[in-house]
């Protein structure tokens, strides 16, 4: 066979290669360069012939090989393979693109050994004439540590973006949990009142269910991502509703409150009336941000704009555990805040929630029971003022406490979520930097190895020659 390119021969500079000079001993084959896009052919030389060529095999530079993209090298013995397994510099790309595989014992004679882009993209043709040889790409000991070293880093991160997750839910937890009676309360008096409006057959327009025509849907996003699927969940919830009310003919306008859902639902401006609305959600909501909601909630449902109100929230339910719900916020109806429009209950007196706790410096959780003991409103209590007055005025409270409730709990979901997530990032860049810790100590000890067998060879060529 002949080589189409050129033999590398002593004229080649001897400053930065990587073969051993005891290679010339065990008659190894020499190299064969061929130019790119051509037939990969290899020349077997014997020691007479290298020799003869005055061939080299202490130490060779590949840099001026730029114009080309293979470089064949051929061994005739499988013993040596692993003093032969030698970075190789490629043409193009990193100089640690390609090492030499030690773990094979089969003969390379007749295989090609790929260098450079081209090269990488040949391995991969059908219409290639040579086989894939003995060489894997794999990354040097520095990108291993570098690796390593961001593997590191990012986990410092993680871990410190769940401790202030962790410490910011207990808070917000603690706000869903104190916040919870009064708006039950609160729930139980509106429901009297309205009751009380039915029997005496009172016009009210925040009251009367009329048809509906147009639904405005409030959805309740976080500000920031990095919280699993919290902010999609929430999305999906809402367009599948939006789907739904569209399905039967009903016009929907969106009022977002959260970044998240503002910019994904901006990004769609064409697919869905956005007239409702945006507002930021914050780090700590307030009643001053819920009564800036409720106030454009109010107008537009007495301009009879929308007929009806739906908030799309996620429901904290636990520190693992939490639920998208639909709840009907205008008008307000016999079963009103309670039941979500499908009529199942999302809110019952007594619920089961998680506090953090510390147990040793390191976060816990105890089960705690939220029981509201109320007793049930009173049919035959007289009021003072005109039913319809006593609506009016309770409306914006309700209102806003609803609202603030809505947007307490999703912010202790998103913090949950958050949590959850860091936790397991954390857990994964543990496990990530111990594979990859794995992987540098075998190629370290790969590369001490491969200096040993070079300086045994060298020795033993040494004694051979006195």
């Amino acid at each position: 066979m002949t080589c189409p390119g050129k033999v590398i021969s002593g004229e080649v500079d001897q400053s930065a290669g990587m073969l051993d000079e005891g290679a010339r001993e065990k008659g190894y084959a020499l190299l064969c360069v061929a130019e790119p896009k051509s037939d990969c052919k290899v020349q077997t030389i014997t020691e007479e012939e290298i020799l003869d060529e005055a061939v080299s095999w202490n130490r060779f530079e590949l840099a001026w090989l730029k114009g080309l993209s293979l470089v064949v090298l051929v061994v005739t013995d499988p013993a040596y393979t692993a003093a032969m397994a030698a970075t190789m510099l490629p043409v193009r790309g990193s100089a640690a693109g390609l090492t030499a595989s030690r773990q094979s014992t089969s003969r390379l004679q007749g295989s090609c050994s790929l260098l450079g882009d081209k090269a990488l993209a040949s391995r991969r043709a059908t219409d290639a004439t040579c086989q894939r040889g003995q060489l894997q790409v794999t990354a040097s000991l520095k990108q291993v540590r570098d690796r390593i070293k961001s593997v590191k880093n990012t986990k410092k991160i993680t871990d410190a973006m769940k401790l202030v997750a962790a410490a910011k839910v207990r808070r917000a937890q603690d706000a869903v949990i104190n916040g919870r009676p009064f708006a039950e309360n609160l729930v139980k008096v509106l429901y009297g009142v309205n009751q009380r409006l039915r029997i005496e057959d009172v016009d009210s327009p925040l009251v009367n269910v009329r048809p509906v025509k147009n639904v405005l849907l409030v959805a309740i996003s976080g500000d920031r991502g990095l919280c699993g699927g919290y902010n999609n969940f929430l999305i999906k919830k809402t367009e599948k509703r939006a789907k739904e009310l569209m399905a039967m003919g009903v016009g929907v306008r969106l009022a977002t409150i959260g970044k998240k859902a503002t910019q994904y639902f901006k990004r769609r401006k064409d697919q869905y009336d956005l007239s409702g609305g945006s507002f930021a959600l914050g780090q700590a909501p307030t009643t001053r941000d819920a009564q800036a909601v409720a106030d454009e909630l109010y107008s537009n449902f007495v301009s009879t704009e929308v007929d009806k109100v739906e908030l799309v929230y996620t429901k904290f339910v636990s520190l693992i555990s939490s639920d998208q719900t639909i709840q009907t916020l205008l008008p307000l109806t016999p079963q009103g805040e309670i039941c979500d429009v499908d009529g199942t209950c999302v809110d019952a007196a007594e619920d089961e929630v998680f506090r953090l706790t510390t147990k040793g410096g390191t976060f816990s959780v105890e089960r705690e029971k939220v029981t509201t003991d109320t007793d049930d409103f009173d049919a035959s209590l007289i009021f003072e003022q005109e039913p319809t007055q006593i609506i009016d005025a309770l409306l914006p409270l309700y209102l806003n406490a609803t609202l603030l409730r809505a947007l307490q709990e999703s912010l202790a979901s998103e913090l949950a979520a958050r949590m959850n997530a860091m936790s397991s990032a954390s857990d994964n860049a543990k496990e990530l930097n111990k594979n990859l810790s794995r992987s540098y100590n075998r190629q370290r000890q790969g590369a001490i190895t491969g200096a040993l067998l070079e300086i045994v060879s060298g020795a033993n060529a040494a004694g051979g020659t006195g």
